[in-house]
């Protein structure tokens, strides 16, 4: 019944995540609509938007659903505002929270300026040596972990540290943000339920 009509196909569900039918804007709106209108207390939907904000931060690239699904979950706060407001990270926004977290890392961390491969290229080494590996479990063959060690090193343990204090941040404008606006929406919601079911009587 929820299926699509016309099934999308590889390339058209690629280009989406990267630019939404319709752009970021209306992709924007339609996750403000969705929020607004989530049957829960405006305390856990504003710590919802809270999660989503900060796990954007983290390096947990693929995973920031997860993550943040489980952060609600624990914290008992609404778990579909903190996935839908994962996507304040986006492939618009993907490059400036990374050299902001990992920049504030490498500098809270006491770290020289980097002179080696870019960060593109560790993410590929690494990957390779990780493909590496795994194919090595079933082969017996050796292992490699040079530039996953270089790659925890100079990139994931400081955009993990960095990211931590800009996650807060903008979770705390998410939060303080959205909670009055949620607030308002839900009197005036049950203001006009109310008056409905008045005039029906």
């Amino acid at each position: 019944m929820f299926k699509r009509r016309n099934k999308r196909t590889t390339w058209q569900t690629l280009r989406e995540s990267v630019w939404p039918r319709g752009g970021w804007a209306r992709a924007a709106q339609y996750i403000k609509h969705r929020v607004h209108r989530l049957p829960d207390t405006p305390e856990k939907i504003a710590l919802g938007i809270f999660i989503g904000f900060f796990v954007t931060f983290s390096p947990f690239f693929g995973l920031h659903f997860l993550i943040a699904a489980l952060f609600a979950i624990v914290l008992r706060a609404n778990v579909v505002a903190a996935i839908l407001a994962t996507f304040v990270g986006n492939p618009l926004t993907f490059f400036a929270i990374g050299a902001v977290s990992l920049n504030l890392g490498r500098w809270v961390l006491g770290m020289r300026a980097h002179h080696g491969p870019p960060v593109g290229a560790q993410f590929s080494h690494a990957f390779g040596d990780l493909h590496h590996n795994v194919i090595a479990l079933f082969t017996g063959g050796p292992t490699h972990w040079g530039y996953l060690h270089a790659f925890f090193d100079n990139v994931f343990y400081p955009y993990l540290i960095g990211g931590l204090i800009p996650g807060i941040l903008f979770g705390l404008v998410g939060y303080f943000t959205s909670l009055p606006i949620l607030r308002a929406y839900q009197a005036r919601r049950k203001g006009i339920l109310r008056a409905r079911k008045t005039y029906h009587l």
